[in-house]
């Protein structure tokens, strides 16, 4: 049995009471002073003033923090792509010498880059490099990750990497979401034939990923030259009636798949750099989450998803990286999330809890994502004293000390 209190906070963001829709205010977060935190075998037991707790349960250790610190709830990156083999530093260089995502493709870069060197990956190199990529997140205080399929497209090659997913995940301090993206490019082996390749994946692919285990959400990429609301939704229907939950690409290029996304009932639709005023709309009326991807605005050169409207409209808005080898290659969560910040007027409260408690949302997690009683003891310390001092840096502030599920890493 591991049991502690840890404190006192010059700052303790526990992110809780916020709404989960709409637009925050900073003066809307719950800032507390000379806080503490009792942890009991992985989970938060409660959140009090220091002095009190310490009084309370003075047989308990006291992990005293000696110098100014912020506490907040490890952050959760709800959309990746970082179980991958290959580079892809040659189309970034054409593509900021100019040529577009299509004419990069055909030169033969683009996802099919990265799914051939996938696929001639064995599982070890993928996990070492899994591995690596996931700890480097852990460093930067995310402390849940989502981690997508998408580069094997086949049934020995998808299962191979939500194999090596699942393995990481038992190794890691980090906890890893896997998702099954089978649905990521239609393969070369089944070009115009998107229908008989998603049959495959129904038939053959699903089954063993529900046997093993292996992922309980899928994801489907959403555009003319990936799947359509036509080709995708009867894949999609056999996946809900497997239990499993839906998210997808969305409205990356153009719009449509946002729509598709609130009429199958999807948990997310992540990208919505193309989204209009229809959709906005359309998402704020529902309970999906706009999980927006700032690294790829980055990566690709392109607008940011309209973040401040949906908000305004009264949407639910989560921040991911998307950190992939292709079109978001950075991978830097909170860099990307507070460049975003400035160009898209978000307030600290709604960019911390788009890290925090409303990523949680998008990855339907009940259990994370805020400080608070029953929670897992997911906390972040930076050593600063005022929390706008975060955004502020523009990620150069990276944590001072980590604690996952009660394990203190420093």
């Amino acid at each position: 049995m591991t049991e502690y209190i840890i404190g006192p906070f010059t700052q303790l963001l526990p992110m809780s009471n916020l709404p989960s829709k709409g637009a925050i205010q900073d003066n809307q977060l719950e800032v507390l002073t000379e806080a503490a935190i009792h942890v009991k075998d992985g989970i938060i037991k409660a959140v009090a003033p220091f002095e009190r707790l310490t009084k309370e349960l003075n047989h308990l250790p006291v992990k005293e923090l000696e110098t100014n610190f912020i506490g907040l709830p490890g952050f959760i990156d709800c959309h990746t792509h970082i179980c991958f083999a290959g580079s892809r530093a040659r189309d970034f260089a054409w593509r900021i010498a100019g040529k577009t995502y299509l004419e990069i493709a055909k030169e033969g870069g683009g996802i099919w880059d990265t799914v051939t060197s996938t696929r001639a990956a064995d599982s070890n190199n993928l996990l070492v490099d899994l591995e690596a990529r996931a700890n480097l997140l852990l460093k930067r205080g995310v402390t849940t990750i989502e981690v997508k399929s998408g580069y094997g497209l086949d049934v020995e090659n998808e299962l191979k990497m939500l194999r090596v997913i699942k393995m990481a995940n038992e190794r890691l301090d980090a906890d890893l979401i896997s998702t099954c993206l089978a649905a990521h490019i239609v393969p070369r082996e089944f070009k115009d034939r998107p229908k008989e390749y998603l049959e495959l994946v129904i038939n053959e692919l699903l089954p063993q990923i529900k046997s093993e285990n292996l992922s309980s959400r899928i994801d489907a990429f959403i555009e003319e030259e990936a799947y359509t609301a036509d080709n995708i939704m009867p894949y999609l229907d056999a996946a809900k009636k497997m239990g499993m939950d839906i998210t997808l690409h969305a409205d990356q290029f153009s719009p449509g798949g946002s729509e598709l996304g609130v009429r199958c009932g999807a948990i997310s639709v992540d990208h919505l750099e193309a989204s209009g005023h229809n959709e906005i709309e359309m998402l704020a009326k529902s309970d999906v989450v706009s999980v927006v991807l700032p690294g790829a605005s980055i990566g690709l050169g392109c607008d940011f998803a309209p973040s401040r409207a949906i908000l305004d409209a009264g949407g639910t808005v989560a921040i991911a990286s998307d950190w992939n080898p292709g079109s978001a290659p950075m991978g830097d969560l909170f860099t990307q999330a507070s460049i975003m910040a400035t160009f898209q007027k978000m307030s600290n409260a709604e960019v911390l809890s788009g890290l925090t408690s409303r990523a949680a949302k998008a990855l339907n997690l009940t259990d994370r994502g805020t400080l608070e009683s029953q929670k897992l003891a997911d906390i972040i310390l930076f050593e600063e004293s005022d929390y706008r001092e975060l955004l502020y840096r523009q990620g150069r502030l990276v944590p001072k000390v980590i604690v996952k599920t009660g394990k203190i890493i420093e």
